[in-house]
């Protein structure tokens, strides 16, 4: 820049030397006047044009600073009146973001889905009631059914309520497992079950004892039946007799359990997914090994109450007005110990079984703003979106 005011000064000094010394007779003019006149004026040139050619300076707003979002507490596990006050709602879903997206995805079931499991040993033809609790008359059974399909209730197969309650998997609104427990030759399900088969396609699970082996008078029929697609044969022991403890040895829970697994798989083609505790009996240790052979369900004879995604109704104590009734929340693992009604319990339980399914959705409505707004904040990132 000084180098052009120079060069620029000395150019217009020699004009004005030049200028003077050809004009005679023009009156005499100072240069040194000349020369500071056009050093200024070559200044105020370069200047103004070197302003033309520098941009514009911008100025850079200032970050906002990011506020992080306080995610808000989740509510309590929905609870009943109609429940007994020793059996309380557990939970089994640990991971809260899974529980969440599970429960509010669009095409899986919706919040108030409930599932009452009936377990039936012995139908007894021709007597309308039976005297032995444990067993059902005939026209009390089709009572039962009648009733549960009166009331909106649909039958699902051992997978359907897995699906359901690992992950919420689409399921009727209310729902119903009808298990058939012991061996059982293929005319008990042919002329008990199979008219809601084909009128309403409801399947019958049943809890089969595989003492016999290959060697069993009634296999053959009973695999037939189970091909058919209706009748679900799941595992119920092989001694059987001596109910499973935490008292029990390894060899007896393995054979129990594995030696199940082993028979169904020869005569059945199939893995059974469910153990339908053999007298009732279970414990942390028969459930631990039940898990670790792949089971995911298993069903007890206490009758607690229905269930529903993430819910099951168990006992933490012993009760001592039901001492036959072993407490389950100390095995901590719901899913596999189910509660079950007896047949004589299902009429007279069925308006509280459906009225905790609408209060279930109710409370779930109430607190779905707030759930989903826990998600957004906490699981977003990692689950991605909830899929609707």
């Amino acid at each position: 820049m000084r180098a052009m005011i120079a060069h620029l000064a000395v150019l217009l000094i020699a004009c004005a030397l030049a200028v003077s010394a050809c004009s005679p007779g023009v009156p005499a003019v100072d240069i040194g006047v000349q020369m500071t006149a056009a050093v200024q004026t070559a200044i105020a040139a370069i200047v103004e044009t070197q302003a033309a050619l520098t941009p514009a300076a911008t100025s850079t707003p200032l970050a906002t600073p990011t506020v992080p979002r306080t995610p808000p507490t989740l509510p309590p596990i929905f609870t009943n009146a109609s429940l007994n006050p020793l059996d309380t709602p557990h939970a089994y879903i640990q991971d809260s973001c899974q529980y969440l997206r599970d429960k509010w995805t669009s095409t899986n079931s919706p919040p108030g889905t409930i599932v009452l499991v009936v377990m039936f040993h012995s139908i007894e033809k021709g007597e309308e009631s039976s005297s032995d609790p444990k067993n059902v008359g005939g026209g009390d059974f089709k009572r039962v059914m009648n009733g549960l399909h009166d009331m909106g209730f649909q039958a699902i197969s051992t997978s359907q309520l897995a699906g359901f309650l690992d992950a919420n998997a689409k399921i009727p609104g209310r729902s119903v497992v009808l298990i058939q427990d012991d061996r059982h030759a293929a005319a008990n399900y042919i002329d008990w079950f199979r008219p809601y088969w084909e009128q309403w396609q409801w399947p019958v699970i049943n809890g089969w004892i595989n003492a016999l082996g290959g060697g069993d008078p009634v296999l053959a029929e009973n695999v037939a039946l189970d091909h058919e697609g209706w009748v679900d044969h799941q595992a119920h022991g092989v001694v059987h007799n001596i109910p499973m403890s935490d008292s029990s040895a390894d060899e007896y829970l393995t054979g129990e359990l594995q030696g199940s697994i082993t028979n169904m798989q020869q005569y059945f083609s199939k893995t059974p997914i469910a153990i339908i505790w053999p007298g009732g009996g279970f414990g942390v240790r028969p459930v631990q090994f039940a898990r670790k052979f792949g089971y995911r369900l298993g069903f007890t004879v206490n009758p607690r109450g229905p269930v529903m995604y993430n819910w099951v109704p168990l006992a933490d104590q012993q009760d001592p007005s039901r001492p036959l009734s072993i407490a389950e929340g100390p095995v901590n693992d719901p899913r596999m110990v189910l509660p079950r009604y007896w047949p004589n319990q299902v009429l007279s339980n069925l308006d509280g079984i459906r009225v905790t399914g609408e209060q279930a959705a109710a409370y779930a409505e109430q607190n779905k703003a707030l759930e989903l707004d826990y998600y957004d904040i906490v699981c977003t990132a990692t689950l991605g979106p909830i899929p609707q």
